[in-house]
């Protein structure tokens, strides 16, 4: 009797301790187990993502907004077109906004940092930033420096 009483607290505390896991891997992944809920897409090109994943986050003043929905080549600029998924109750973006791919940290994940401008009119679903600026390559950065050619 008071072994299987251990044997079952044994067994629960594996089956928290896994499910644990589970809800870790899923923040790690940038995985959510809610639904988004209401949505708009932006869109951005830019010159250099450097990192900028898919589901990478999109926000403003530091708050998350969005998500990176998919960023392909587009075939007549030769840009990375980038498409964001917004909240849409974040629906006071102005024309003027700037989109800008930043870095957590010194070495850390890459995200899509949205400046609000002063315009009067909103950007609506489809539409593009008119002003974005591509991420910082260290890299070339640093081999500039190096060779210097700054």
């Amino acid at each position: 009797m008071y072994s299987r009483a251990i044997e079952l607290a044994v067994g629960v505390f594996i089956l928290l301790g896994l499910g644990a896991l589970f809800l870790l891997a899923l923040k790690v992944s940038g995985l959510s187990l809610e639904s988004a809920g209401q949505t708009y897409r932006l869109y951005g090109e830019f010159s250099d993502v450097g990192g900028l994943r898919v589901r990478g986050k999109v926000s403003l003043a530091g708050v998350t907004i969005g998500q990176v929905k998919s960023i392909s080549l587009d075939p007549q600029s030769l840009k990375a077109k980038v498409e964001m998924e917004i909240r849409s109750d974040v629906n006071y973006l102005s024309r003027d906004s700037i989109a800008v791919i930043s870095t957590a940290g010194l070495l850390g994940e890459k995200y899509v940092d949205i400046s609000v401008g002063g315009d009067e009119e909103t950007l609506q679903d489809g539409e593009y930033f008119d002003s974005t600026q591509g991420a910082l390559n260290l890299e070339k950065l640093i081999s500039n420096f190096a060779t210097s050619k700054l």
